[in-house]
Parts: structure tokens; sequence; C-alpha cells
């Protein structure tokens, strides 16, 4: 089998569908609003580099590096995943993976890269590896090959070697799920990140897609919310951002646009929708039955949920 829909993976599937992967599954089975999708497993990847011979040449690359220096790291990378986008796709992949997308029947896809290492007790992967947002079937093989090779950018390199994890076998799944073109986006922790207190969730949203927040390109808003009121879930604290600039789609993938002046300094989610997202939020960390870093969109008036993990940081 070289891909399985979110429905037939659960939590327990990080070793073949990785972190992100398993836990999509894990949302989509248990009646979470996920985005649908499917998982191009990790032995693809495995077999990719068996079949391209390219196993052996990477290995040889990475025994070389001089991790002390930054130098050394960024030549094996870049040589690295030279290696990966010059080789062609055995040809049942890529025709199982085209077949896969069809499916979906979507025009546009997020690609995203899941370790079968992430969210291990050894290391956290999350924010290691890269995602492709607004992919169409002509650059669809292109950006599953680069998620392959984002196991060796420079900072995934690195962080192996820091996690003492150059000896042990990390793989990496794709992620291919239909895009939400979100209006608001944003992230929720449900035990407040700073002070800890697991009476308090916080919520941050922001206009446009979601990687402006991730990449820390703008300053969303925060609410925090009360998380003892479980039916109210009243919010405690609001600090409204102003916020110039948001990602986007267009005709290339995505774009920094100016937001217009009206909107800028007004509050993202309205109250009712803060209320209303904190309680999916709530209901997905009962389900996992620990803290939650949850990613989430706003499309079309409904909420979904793109990534849930447990809070590293706790």
């Amino acid at each position: 089998m070289l891909t399985k829909n979110f429905k037939q993976l659960s939590k327990s599937d990080v070793s073949i569908a990785g972190g992100k992967g398993a836990s999509l599954g894990e949302m989509a089975n248990a009646k979470i609003s996920v985005p649908e999708g499917l998982v191009i497993l990790s032995s693809v990847f495995d077999r990719f580099l068996e079949e391209t011979n390219l196993g052996i040449k990477i290995e040889s690359i990475i025994k070389k590096v001089n991790y002390e220096d930054i130098g050394s790291v960024d030549r094996a990378s870049n040589e690295i995943r030279d290696l990966i986008a010059g080789a062609n796709m055995p040809e049942d992949i890529s025709e199982a993976v085209v077949k896969e997308f069809a499916k979906l029947n979507a025009k546009y896809v997020a690609v995203r890269s899941s370790a079968t290492a992430e969210d291990s007790s050894a290391a956290s992967w999350a924010g290691e590896l890269e995602s492709y947002l607004n992919v169409t079937k002509s650059n669809l093989l292109d950006s599953v090959k680069k998620c392959w090779s984002s196991l060796f950018t420079p900072r995934a390199i690195f962080y192996r070697f820091e996690k003492k994890m150059s000896k042990q076998k990390v793989s990496v799944a794709v992620v291919v799920q239909k895009m939400i073109q979100s209006e608001i986006s944003g992230i929720c922790f449900t035990v407040h990140p700073v002070t800890k207190d697991h009476n308090q969730m916080v919520i941050e949203a922001g206009y446009g897609l979601g990687e402006a927040i991730v990449g820390g390109k703008i300053t969303p808003d925060t609410y925090i919310i009360d998380k003892n009121s479980k039916h109210s879930f009243n919010i405690l604290d609001k600090n409204i951002s102003e916020q110039k600039m948001m990602i986007v789609k267009n005709k290339n993938g995505t774009v920094e646009k100016i937001v217009p002046r009206a909107k800028q300094g007004k509050q993202k989610l309205t109250d009712k929708q803060v209320k209303e997202l904190a309680k999916v939020c709530f209901e997905i960390e009962k389900h996992y039955k620990k803290p939650q870093d949850i990613e989430w969109a706003l499309g079309k008036d409904k909420f979904y949920i793109v990534q849930s993990r447990p809070i590293t940081a706790l």
C-alpha cells in the first residue's frame, strides 16, 4: 500500500504516516472537522531512496558533515536536496499519487511533510520540515519530492545531530490535504503556553493563511479563554493587534498582500466565534487526554482543524 486516506489512519500510525498524518487520521475518525486528505506513507520514501540508489549516497554525505561548521551542513543539505529533486519518481508511485489526488476532487491542496519521529518523546520535529500550499496537479509530484528532501534541510540535519538521532532511522510521510482558503486562521494552545495555567486556553488569530502566524510574520490577535466555564468558555482577555499584511492564494501559489485599512485594527474573530472554536479545541484536548497545540482555519464560516500535536514545552 502506497497511500492511505485519513479515515484509514489513527494516532498509533506514526511509524507509517508520521506525527502529522497520524494525528489527522485520529481526528478525522473522531468526527473532528478536518479537511479531507491522504498520506503518502513513509515506506514510499524509503523505496524511492532504495530504487534510485540515493540512500547510500545520502548516508555517505551525512557521514562527512562537520556539525561545527555551518558551511559544511549547508553544502551537505544542498547536495542531498539536489539529488532528490533530480531523481525520477518510480512510475507506480507517481501514478498512485496522481490517482489519489484526483479522488480528492480539489484544484488546490496543501502538501506537508510528516516525519516518522515527529512528536515522539525523543524529539519533536514540528517546525523542522516543510509545507507547500496551493499546490495543483502540475506541481504535485515536485512538491512531494521537496517534502521528502526537507528531511535534509540544514536545520533538520543539525537537529538530528543535536538530538543524537544521527544513527536513528527517521523517515518522512507526506500529507496531501484539501486546501482551505482561510479568511482567518491561527493557533490554539489548550493550556496557557507562558503561565502553564491548565485552566486557561489561548487562541491566536490573523487574516489569511496560517503560515503568516506560524512563520512569525505577523502579530496575531490573542484571546485568553476560561476553561473552567466549560459550557460558556468566557473570554478573560483580548489583545487585538493591527495586521497590515496577510498571506493569500494567487496563481503561483501564495503571496503577501496588504490588509484593507478598514480591517487592519479590527478584532479578527467575533466573541461568538472565539467561543465556538474554544469548544472544538477543548474536545480535541479531551480526546487526546493531554494539552494540544492546534492549527485551525476558518473558511466560508466553518472552522477546520489542520493540525494538532502535544504541547512539548509543558
